[in-house]
């Protein structure tokens, strides 16, 4: 995705010189000085305490995917991306064996900010970072997942590394960031891309130990018909449907921006989901005023983000027009 890192700026990249200004999607409403303040405030949000890789060398690194890749495009739009992240781990809690490794081997409920910066972090790097840091991203997860194992309030036996599970993570993720960046970056994706972005992404899943990903949007249809049986909405659900939606952001008009960007995660998930979940048609007309909202005030947001943010960045190191990553006509 397009978040900044703590350092970045114009100052540090090296390599081809990018537009001041791009021409992104929407209009931009705000002047300079508001651009960088709402800058700032998400950087409060994103920030993380380890060191983050360097984004900018070794020059002509496309990383696991490149600038002509399909992922590059949809993660670049920050706000598609942090609604499509959001509406993931709400899907993905609604699978009782995905959600109880996170229930009893992470820090959701004591460090919800924190857990939320670490998946930005590794989507981030197996995305924009060189090749080398991406791998060492995707490794760590693998040892960590080593660990994670035991049993499901039911009894069933889960593992972080169950192929099935690892499947139904990265389905849930590439499901709704393809839905997330159609209606919130006002730009259609055309059909063969949105198969080439799932069959690129399948590439990360399966060197986390995934298989028989699909490598279609129809193939993600199929997985979800497959494995609806398996998905409950249950106390642990509601629990951490819970801890999201009260999330304390470290910026001014938290609340609303918490509200906002909730909903609007919300209103992305199919209605066999928000079924299951038991959402009212009150809850889901929320929902839909604040996917509204949130398409409002995207362009500020992505205007906001662009410069010095980790797609920007990357572009400067493989020498390509960051501009471009907006672009369908050259996909």
């Amino acid at each position: 995705m397009n978040a900044p890192s703590k350092s970045a700026g114009d100052t540090q990249a090296t390599g081809v010189a990018q537009p001041r200004r791009p021409r992104l999607p929407g209009v931009n409403l705000l002047p300079p000085v508001a651009r960088r303040h709402l800058r700032r405030q998400v950087l409060a949000v994103l920030s993380r305490e380890a060191p983050a890789p360097d984004y900018d060398a070794p020059l002509g690194d496309p990383g696991l995917f490149g600038p002509d890749s399909v992922t590059w495009k949809i993660h670049a739009d920050f706000p598609s991306m942090m609604a499509g992240g959001l509406a993931s781990l709400m899907l993905q809690a609604l699978h009782p064996l995905a959600l109880a490794g996170v229930w009893d081997h992470s820090a959701f409920r004591s460090d919800t900010l924190g857990r939320l910066r670490n998946t930005t972090a590794f989507v981030g790097r197996t995305t924009y970072a060189p090749r080398a840091p991406a791998e060492a991203a995707i490794e760590r997860v693998r040892v960590i997942h080593r660990t994670v194992r035991g049993s499901a309030p039911d009894g069933r036996a889960y593992s972080a590394d169950d192929p099935h599970l690892l499947t139904w993570v990265h389905c849930a993720g590439c499901w709704c960031f393809l839905r997330a960046y159609e209606r919130y970056c006002h730009a259609p994706i055309p059909p063969a891309m949105q198969h080439r972005y799932v069959a690129e992404m399948g590439r990360i899943a399966e060197a986390l130990g995934a298989r028989g990903v699909p490598t279609s949007v129809s193939g993600l249809d199929d997985f979800f018909v497959q494995v609806r049986p398996d998905l409950a909405f249950d106390a642990r659900t509601h629990e951490t449907l819970r801890v999201l939606g009260s999330i304390r952001l470290p910026i001014p008009f938290a609340g609303f921006s918490r509200d906002v960007f909730m909903g609007a995660a919300t209103a992305l998930l199919p209605p066999w989901a928000l079924d299951l979940m038991g959402r009212t048609g009150l809850q889901r007309l929320r929902d839909r005023a604040a996917a509204r909202a949130l398409r409002c005030i995207a362009p500020s947001v992505r205007d906001a983000m662009a410069e010095g943010g980790l797609a920007w960045r990357a572009c400067r190191r493989t020498g390509a027009d960051y501009a471009a990553l907006f672009r369908w006509d050259t996909a």
